[in-house]
């Protein structure tokens, strides 16, 4: 519903080079992942999934710019199932 498209980086391959100081997160559910949104105009434009926690996952709406893509669906309302098919 929010028009997120997620590309997963690894920690290490990121960089946020601006903005940190506008970022505010929360949590919900299981707490496990974090949600990183910019304070100013509530864009989530990158967060902390449980589904890796070892990377972040980045929404390719807020690219400056154009990356080729390849879309993989993911069944968010059967997420245990949908997780262990991606392992």
């Amino acid at each position: 519903m929010t028009g997120y498209v997620h590309i997963i980086v690894a920690h290490a391959d990121f960089t946020l080079v601006s903005g940190a100081d506008t970022m505010s997160s929360y949590r919900f559910g299981t707490g496990a992942a974090e949600h990183l949104f910019c304070s100013r105009c509530g864009v989530k434009s990158f967060y902390q999934p449980r589904s890796h926690p070892e990377a972040w996952s980045i929404n390719a709406h807020c690219l400056d710019e154009a990356v080729e893509l390849t879309v993989e669906q993911f069944d968010g309302r059967d997420w245990d199932r949908a997780k262990a098919a991606l392992d």
